[in-house]
């Protein structure tokens, strides 16, 4: 062991140094409090030669969990201190990030006002959710930021030594409050903790990342020897928003009434006038400039009396503050416009009164006006810093903070369409039964007209209830504030057109349709959801049928000239979890590689732009993977310089926990996603060359990973095998493991069953299947397999897909399977999959090894040599979660009441390699 650990410590660098001095501090604290024994007990700073053949105890566990926690925390300080220094020698040098990719453009000799003409017409746009793969509680997360920032403050050289030895003290406190805190959900956290958590970072994170982000934006295209000025003058800043999905996710989530997402938009509505009201705040204070109101800009003295004759008593008041510094009154009447209560200079709740803001439009106006008459006054550099970061703050965040999706199953649409027509006495009721061509001819006759099938006071179906109180609670917002907070109607398990169309019809009945000059429109998009590999496969012949029908072609022409766009947009969202249950991931991620190209060639067809929507998750199984790599992977033009994903569960705080963290992701996403549309603008739309070899390498990989799915005992192997039942009565998150409640595997969400694959370090979901279809490929098409080897040396999509199943290859350790294994009661059974698992496995390690030429240790360095440092430790925490699991069913089995106290022992243990393997489902 020491001999490992001298060769980690010196392969990792800082890293190991920083997680030296933390456990060393922990240490001392743990002693300060008595605890003597656990002290003793803390991994790589002690010698602990009994430490194999010991009992783990709940204070083992809860140890170790913590300590993958620190691990976690210095890897990501270390990455970044390591982009800091490459940075500091080249700006360029550090992958996916402005420089390096203004760099790329400028290579291709597009011309500097070709990218920022380019530049602002791009749109990111992550949506957060609260899928349950975040192991952790609120608390924890807290206070693992606190621990973070102490971290920073201690790269400071200019403290002087009692100042870092006071850093110590605090960074001993936190780690203390963090020993002592519970680590696990012993109540499952409803709706409302998860939109408090997700809200952190919408209010804290975020709105301080914009302002770096744009001024590194500045910095590179200066360092690549453009002009700051034609960003300016161009107004060519990159459009960031955000999505949410929780108090609007609805599939299989009982959870999520009406009232949660009423609830939930009058939050958001709060909280984003908070942020903005922050950033006037600040405003107030900057601009302190000497200026009557005669020395301004004329349209900003008419706009300020005309606000203050609006505001009445108020704006008086607000206009009197500041007398002589005309800019500063102005800001102080723009605050006072704001719709909210204030109490002690806070903001505490929503009121609107005569005179205030409803649309958030309405200040972005008045903020460009005061820009412009800075800039007439002279102040060109505060205009550009201070108000233009009020301004982005603005565009960002609006009055909604995020955009709330209201995503349902396709099934339950069907069965609110039948209680909709019961309640309305039709003959004909049994929806669900139709074909195809009844929904259509039904739907296209109802759609004619604009009354609804009922009234409010007819008692509907729980489906039909649920659906039209629903959309009641979105026409009522809409009909206050518009359609800014409101992002769209995704409907999963999207299998035919009329699946979409029909929540047209679902939406007339809440009032969410209106009559134009054109005919009946939509108030909101409705999007596909397409899951499966089958449904990506129909995906362009369903967008057909729908981008064709008139009511379609109507509401999104309505959205165009409502949002002001060059063409209509059809958003089209398309899921990584489910396509990689059906098929494991070559067929997964070469189907929606398909999707997306056909999908794009389809929009063109009709004059519409195409907007992806990712549901990627936090596992490789899921979509996971480096972001820069994985947008470089898209088919060309399918960004169309318009890129919206999903930020699942343990990612948000592994992404954005810390500012600067924070920051790099955000520009990566934004930096990544504006180079790569640009690029295609200049570049040719071409097939891929190795559509046939990937078309191969996908049906092969898909045939093996469901022959392993259909044989004999399959479920009972992966039902014992794994923790799967612990995970599916696990606290961890709101929503229920299964869609229905069905004991099957087309019900399990693909979350639990990744996580569960990734417990017992199987993670199957992320390469079985491939390593046989490699083989086949060099054993019977050699030239095809030579020339796949070549091209993966630089083809996006194929290195994307490959440098993820090395990542989780890496992962997997067949020592641990075969110690989950034990607990499958049958030994045929056990014998039987173990030694597919096993076999393929190796094939896949073969294959890989044969493709990239080097060891993973060579190819992978520090990702290897942090599996290695984490691999002491785990293997004490799989045989204790073995041992539990095999106690928990059997006091399940007998009724015992002790099995609650086992279940809580269990979860600790998951926790605990959750947080030594970076992710969950």
């Amino acid at each position: 062991m020491r001999a490992t650990l001298k060769l980690l410590k010196e392969t990792l660098g800082k890293p190991y140094e920083d997680l030296e001095y933390l456990l060393n501090a922990l240490k001392e604290i743990l002693l300060e409090n008595g605890e003597e024994t656990m002290a003793s007990q803390i991994p790589w700073i002690n010698d602990i030669p009994e430490l194999a053949s010991q009992e783990l105890t709940e204070k083992h566990i809860q140890l170790y969990s913590l300590v993958f926690q620190l691990v976690n925390m210095v890897e990501i300080n270390g990455a970044v201190q390591h982009r800091r220094s490459l940075e500091d020698q080249d700006l360029a040098s550090v992958n996916g990030l402005w420089a390096n990719n203004l760099q790329k453009l400028k290579a291709h000799n597009i011309d500097e006002r070709d990218i920022a003409i380019r530049l602002k017409d791009i749109r990111v746009e992550p949506v957060l959710t609260a899928h349950p793969t975040e192991a952790k509680r609120a608390t924890v997360l807290e206070h693992h930021r606190e621990l973070y920032l102490l971290m920073v403050n201690r790269e400071n050289s200019m403290y002087t030594k009692k100042e870092i030895a006071n850093i110590r003290h605090n960074i001993k406190q936190t780690l203390y409050r963090l020993w002592k805190t519970g680590e696990i959900f012993l109540e499952k956290p409803d709706v409302q903790s998860e939109l408090r958590n997700i809200m952190h970072y919408l209010i804290n994170v975020f709105p301080e990342v914009i302002p770096v982000m744009d001024r590194r934006m500045i910095q590179a295209w200066e360092d690549q020897g453009f002009k700051a000025q034609t960003i300016y003058e161009l107004n060519a800043w990159p459009k960031l928003s955000f999505g949410d999905w929780v108090g609007g996710d609805r599939d299989g989530h009982p959870l999520v009434t009406e009232q949660v997402t009423e609830e939930t938009l009058k939050s958001l509505r709060l909280n984003a006038i908070v942020v903005i009201r922050r950033k006037l705040t600040d405003l107030v204070r900057h601009l302190s400039f000497t200026a009557e109101m005669d020395e301004v800009n004329a349209d900003l003295k008419k706009r300020m009396l005309q606000i203050q004759s609006e505001l009445g008593p108020r704006g008086d008041e607000a206009f009197s503050r500041n007398r002589g510094e005309a800019f500063r009154q102005f800001v102080n009447v723009l605050i006072t416009k704001l719709p909210v209560d204030t109490r002690r200079g806070h903001a505490t709740e929503i009121m609107e009164y005569p005179g205030c803001y409803v649309e958030s439009k309405e200040l972005l106006n008045d903020l460009k006006l005061l820009q412009k008459a800075m800039v007439e006054y002279g102040s060109k550099s505060i205009a550009y810093d201070d108000i233009h970061t009020a301004i982005r703050s603005v565009e960002t965040f609006g009055f909604h903070l995020a955009k709330v999706d209201v995503r349902q199953n396709s099934a339950f649409h069907d069965k609110a369409m039948q209680q909709l027509l019961e309640a309305a006495g039709f003959e004909k009721t049994n929806y669900p039964e139709w074909s195809e061509e009844e929904r259509i001819e039904f739907i296209n006759q109802e759609l004619k007209s604009n009354r609804p099938f009922t009234h409010q006071k007819i008692k509907l179906g729980p489906n039909a209830e649920a659906v039209v109180n629903c959309y009641r609670v979105l026409e009522s917002h809409i009909s206050k504030y518009g359609t800014d907070s409101i992002g769209s109607l995704i409907v999963s398990m999207t299998r035919s057109v009329s699946d979409l169309l029909l929540v047209y019809l679902l939406a007339r009945e809440a009032g969410l349709t209106r009559q134009t000059k054109e005919g009946l429109v939509s108030e909101l998009p409705v999007v596909p959801l397409l899951e499966t590999i089958e449904d990506l496969e129909n995906g362009p012949d369903i967008m057909r049928g729908f981008l064709q029908h008139p009511f379609t072609q109507r509401s999104l022409n309505h959205f165009k000239q409502k949002e002001e766009l060059d063409k209509p947009v059809q958003q089209v969202m398309v899921g990584y979890s489910d396509s990689n249950k059906d098929g494991g991931i070559m067929a997964s991620q070469w189907n929606l590689y398909k999707a997306q190209s056909r999908l794009y060639e389809t929009g063109k067809n009709f004059d519409v732009k195409i907007r992806f929507f990712h549901g990627k998750g936090g596992s490789i199984s899921r979509g996971a993977g480096p972001t820069h790599y994985f947008i470089n992977s898209l088919p060309h033009s399918s960004i169309g310089g318009d890129l919206r994903l999903t930020e699942q569960g343990e990612t948000i705080a592994q992404k954005y926990a810390n500012k600067v963290n924070a920051e790099y992701n955000i520009e990566l996403l934004m930096a990544s996603t504006a180079a790569t549309a640009i690029l295609s603008q200049f570049t040719e739309r071409k097939p891929h060359p190795l559509a046939h070899v990937l078309q191969k390498l996908a049906d092969d990989s898909k045939t093996h990973y469901e022959n392993l799915m259909r044989e004999d005992g399959f479920i009972p192997y992966f039902r014992e095998a794994t923790p799967i039942d612990a995970i599916e009565t696990s606290k961890i998150g709101s929503r229920p493991a299964k869609r229905t409640g069905a004991n099957s595997l087309e019900d399990l969400r693909a979350i639990p069953w990744v996580f569960s694959w990734s417990q017992s370090r199987y993670n199957m979901t992320s390469w079985y299947g491939l390593g046989t279809a490699l083989s086949e490929l060099r054993d019977k098409d050699n030239k095809s397999y030579e020339e796949f080897k070549k091209v993966l040396v630089y083809d996006p999509f194929i290195r994307y897909v490959l440098t993820n199943v090395d990542t989780s290859l890496a992962a997997t350790d067949e020592e641990v399977m075969t110690e989950y294994a034990s607990l499958v009661s049958d030994t045929k059974l056990r014998d039987k999959f173990l030694n597919l698992f096993l076999g393929e496995l190796a094939l896949t390690r073969e294959m890989l090894m044969d493709l990239l030429g080097k060891d993973i240790e060579k190819r992978r360095k520090n990702h290897y040599y942090s599996n290695q440092l984490r691999a002491s430790l785990m293997m004490y925490l799989h045989k204790r979660q073995v041992k539990l699991l095999a106690k928990w069913r059997k006091e399940k089995a007998a009724n015992d009441p002790a099995a609650e106290i086992t279940q809580t022992q269990l979860m600790l243990t998951i926790n605990g390699i959750a947080s030594a393997m970076r992710n969950t489902g």
